[in-house]
């Protein structure tokens, strides 16, 4: 019974931390990354469709993307689409391919990435404390039923606040990681 509970509390924890590198994946830090351009939608015969999925994406350089739809008519529609999205970027069509250029981030602008990672990362510390929770109200179910002693309550809350503090640790050290790669000139 207390190994399900932990393996339940182990799966959700670990979907967080996943989460977490999705989501400061995302986050523009001067360098081309391909991930950037994950939630760009283009009307691809009716249907929106992620430019991934219809063009091949490459980085040339450090702080270039290039965009190559595998049918050339999209050209355009990937341009508007960019044009139309939050990225800030402006799309260079040279009539083959897109050219993205990231511009240098300003000293301010890297600020303000790291509070968005900082703050992306309490999310997700939040979001495992949930997941503790869940998982101590498991355990105080467990006994209630009788089919766990107050000894193993007791081992299981010990080994839930072990993890806890584990993946606490691994997202410091994401987060840390993030503002390193951010803060880099």
């Amino acid at each position: 019974m207390l190994q399900e509970v932990f393996q339940s509390f182990t799966e959700d924890a670990t979907k967080a931390i996943e989460s977490l590198k999705y989501a400061l994946g995302k986050l523009r830090t001067g360098r081309a990354n391909s991930a950037i351009l994950e939630d760009v939608r283009v009307d691809y015969y009716g249907t929106p469709t992620p430019i991934v999925q219809m063009a091949a994406v490459n980085i040339p350089e450090p702080r270039v993307i290039t965009i190559k739809p595998w049918e050339k008519n999209m050209l355009t529609k990937i341009e508007k689409a960019i044009f139309a999205s939050d990225l800030g970027l402006n799309p260079n069509n040279n009539g083959d391919f897109i050219i993205l250029t990231l511009p240098q981030l300003t000293e301010e602008r890297r600020r303000d990435l790291v509070k968005s990672a900082k703050k992306i990362g309490e999310d997700i510390k939040v979001s495992l404390r949930t997941h503790r929770h869940v998982a101590l109200d498991m355990l105080k179910e467990l006994e209630k039923d009788k089919e766990i002693s107050e000894d193993d309550l007791k081992k299981g809350r010990d080994k839930i606040q072990e993890l806890i503090i584990d993946y606490t640790k691994t997202v410091d050290d994401i987060i840390k990681l993030k503002e390193d790669e951010i803060l880099k000139v």
